[in-house]
């Protein structure tokens, strides 16, 4: 494809505030990364914004920047962090009470977090039922609540000075909801707050907030927040970028590497049987039927659109998938996956994978944090608005146009991600075809 006019992109001229609803296991990790880094103290390992590259041209060129170089991102020292929690523990205290990094560490970084305090949050018992904190804001209506959280959104930014800000839920996951009537349009939706409509639920408060406030939001968790037609709506009214949803960090993360290469060999499944075990907050909040609900549909649809059954109905039309979650409290953030997976091959012999995945649930989505937070920015300064599909790389559930089919294979999602980096600066899109290195 031929070169055309790069994006115009905006500088990253000033700080970038970050803005969190959630200061638990996640996000006090990815804070401590960020002033671990700083201090020498570790390295930004699982970030594809701070390690990656990208590829230019020809291979014969050797041209592979890495993508901090390629394009204008804002730098890790310019990030300034704020957020809400229902529990009012500094940075510090919850990081230590989450227990995912070791006391030493989060010693030397101690000051910092200390100095984050969360501001109260918006909490419906409704939404998540088993969490029960007190610092939480008391309002007349879920209008009120929003406006509540504009004036603490325009105060965070006069009290830190920082030039331009996003949003990212690292909160808990609600209880499963499909869109409403109240979701079908901007003004139904309003009205809906104004009105307190039960099915308007508190991240969609947050998100809200942040669209109406000129903030981009990335929606981290499987609830519906953003990916309804209010939202929408007002994200491309405003000429906002919007992200979504649920981390895929663990056991999915997995899930769509084994995937997309069973199906490249053409090999066949019976059934897919995930559990899990975790002892961290999600997992007590996870362990409502109805929160767990939420995950599920993130988490089960994955196999659906990598392997095609309607396409390839003698290998993939009738497998049986399940998956579970199980709230374990001894073993804290230490996730535990396992998956038995029953394929067949030539002639339908059968076969069998097992995996084990003894992974550390924060340590693996705080990378995405960061690099989430630095594309929704790099995507306002580029001017792209609506939802970003090509950060579908970093979710269980992406966000897509209505009239195509969500992208789960890893390494399309690798791909189109990569390729929007090369188009925004007028490079080639690499096409992996090669053939004229052949004539």
């Amino acid at each position: 494809m031929a070169n055309h006019d790069s994006v115009q992109i905006a500088p990253a001229e000033g700080k970038l505030g970050v803005l969190i609803p959630g200061i638990g296991a996640v996000t006090t990790t990815f804070i401590a990364g960020l002033e671990a880094m700083k201090r020498g103290l570790g390295k930004p390992i699982g970030s594809l914004t701070q390690l990656g590259t990208v590829r230019l041209g020809k291979r014969t060129e050797g041209r592979s920047p890495a993508i901090k170089d390629f394009v204008p991102l804002a730098g890790v020292e310019d990030l300034v962090v704020g957020g809400w929690d229902l529990f009012e523990d500094n940075a510090y205290e919850a990081a230590v009470k989450a227990g995912v990094l070791e006391t030493s560490l989060l010693d030397q970084v101690k000051a910092p977090l200390s100095a984050i305090k969360p501001m109260t949050a918006v909490f419906d018992k409704d939404y998540v039922r088993r969490l029960h904190g007190s610092h939480i804001k008391k309002a007349a209506s879920k209008m009120e609540y929003a406006e509540m959280l504009m004036d603490d959104i325009r105060q965070f930014k006069e009290k830190t000075g920082v030039s331009r800000m996003t949003m990212i839920w690292c909160g808990s996951t609600e209880v499963f909801h499909q869109a409403a009537a109240v979701h079908a349009s901007l003004k139904t939706f309003e009205e809906g707050l104004r009105k307190n409509d039960p099915e308007i639920s508190p991240s969609q408060i947050y998100a809200y907030a942040a669209l109406k406030s000129g903030v981009p939001y990335a929606n981290g968790a499987p609830h519906m927040t953003t990916d309804m037609p209010a939202l929408i709506e007002m994200a491309r009214e405003r000429n906002l970028p919007i992200s979504g949803k649920d981390y895929k960090s663990g056991q999915t993360f997995m899930k769509t590497l084994l995937a997309p290469g069973l199906k490249s060999r053409l090999l066949g499944l019976n059934g897919w049987f995930s559990t899990n075990i975790l002892g961290n907050r999600d997992g007590e909040v996870l362990d409502d039927p109805d929160a767990f609900r939420s995950k599920e549909v993130t988490k089960s649809s994955v196999l659906e659109y990598i392997l095609q059954g309607d396409i390839y109905p003698d290998l993939y039309k009738n497998y049986y998938h399940k998956v579970r979650i199980e709230y374990y409290p001894p073993r804290g953030d230490a996730k535990e996956g396992w998956d038995n997976i029953d394929i067949f091959g030539w002639l339908g012999y059968p076969m069998q994978i097992k995996v084990n995945f003894l992974c550390r649930d924060s340590i693996l989505a705080a990378p995405l944090v960061l690099d989430l937070v630095l594309f929704m920015d790099l995507a306002q300064r580029a001017g792209m608005r609506g939802i970003q599909e090509w950060l579908s790389f970093y979710f269980k559930g992406p966000m897509h146009a209505p009239e195509v089919y969500p992208e789960h294979d890893i390494f399309i999602q690798l791909m189109k991600l990569k390729n929007t980096l090369r188009w925004m600066r007028g490079e080639d899109l690499i096409t992996h075809l090669g053939l004229e290195y052949y004539d």
